[in-house]
């Protein structure tokens, strides 16, 4: 049975009729009328068909659709499958609390955690509240402070990397935007305990890389991961956004060219469709692949823990061409 209420991409128009007919046909259908139902079959491998089709050759502007799709899991979602016991720590104890980075401690597979994540929200009041997962300087502060609390329990990090990018607002700059950023960049490769970054949809800017400079980076099979937004790139380099299909090819912005590069350890496959059709099946890899590593750095001291992050982002650039 297709789902009314699915968004659909661009792209995805072709399907989206073909699901709509399947629908049509589905409310026609009686007990009665074998035709229909054997058209109603055959629609259905057709339309699954065509989705294994379009997304086995996803360039990188698609895949940057992808991994803005309005249904993909967002932070809460994994906390939901993934965190047991979660209670939510709020404010940085210098201004206020901000919700677009939410964290806390819970259990993880019966070990006890942090967990760090960008939340966007999944409804316009949500996502006005969370600011579309743009944190402030509050929001990097209080995952600095949510990280001194994990070094000083013995916890591991995890952390749930969803963002366009920190705040450009004139009050976060105010603030201390690039100040807060940088000091949460540090803090995560000062960590002395295990830190997990999975990039589950927008990896965007400074405002991933300081929850991001983890010990582990992985990155769901259609997320993306850069430096700049396409569209960002192509206003300074072209002066034009709408070039930002051409931004994103040449920015690299996919999972097989940032592991090719190094610049993240992991990739994890997405079922057929995407994360927003198999939420579950997708966060219950996501939860093996952070297990996984968990049980490796594990048996790290924390002097091995900070020299290995150390090494393994001054690694980044002796693999880059010219480097």
């Amino acid at each position: 049975m297709s789902d009314p209420t699915r968004t659909y991409l661009d792209f995805e128009r072709p399907l989206a009729e073909l699901e709509a007919k399947i629908e049509e046909l589905e409310s026609l259908a009686g007990e009665d009328s074998p035709d229909m139902a054997e058209e109603t079959a055959r629609l259905r491998q057709k339309a699954a068909e065509q989705l294994a089709a379009l997304y086995s050759k996803l360039d990188p502007w698609r895949k940057t659709l992808v991994a803005r799709h309005p249904e993909r899991p967002h932070f809460r979602d994994y906390r939901k499958a993934l965190i047991e016991d979660f209670e939510e720590m709020c404010g940085d104890r210098r201004f206020s609390e901000d919700a677009a980075i939410v964290g806390g401690l819970g259990r993880f597979r019966g070990r006890s955690v942090v967990v760090i994540g960008h939340e966007k929200g999944h409804d316009t009041e949500s996502r006005i509240k969370h600011n579309f997962g743009m944190a402030r300087p509050e929001g990097y502060r209080k995952a600095i402070r949510l990280m001194d609390l994990a070094e000083k329990f013995d916890m591991p990090v995890l952390t749930f990397v969803d963002t366009a990018g920190a705040y450009p607002g004139l009050g976060a700059e105010e603030r201390g935007q690039s100040e807060a950023i940088a000091r949460s960049t540090e803090r995560c490769l000062t960590l002395g305990t295990p830190l997990i970054s999975t990039i589950t949809g927008e990896g965007g800017s400074g405002g991933a890389v300081a929850l991001a400079s983890a010990n582990v980076v992985m990155m769901l099979e259609h997320s993306i991961y850069s430096v700049i937004s396409p569209e960002g790139c192509a206003s300074i380099l072209w002066k034009d956004s709408a070039r930002a299909k051409d931004a994103a090819v040449a920015m690299k912005v996919t999972a097989p060219d940032l592991l090719a590069m190094k610049i993240v350890d992991q990739v994890i496959p997405e079922p057929i469709g995407g994360a927003h059709r198999h939420a579950a099946a997708t966060m219950t890899s996501v939860g093996n692949a952070i297990e996984k590593h968990l049980g490796e750095l594990e048996q790290m001291d924390a002097k091995a823990l900070r020299q290995q992050r150390r090494e393994r982002f001054l690694a980044i650039g002796r693999t880059l061409p010219g480097g």
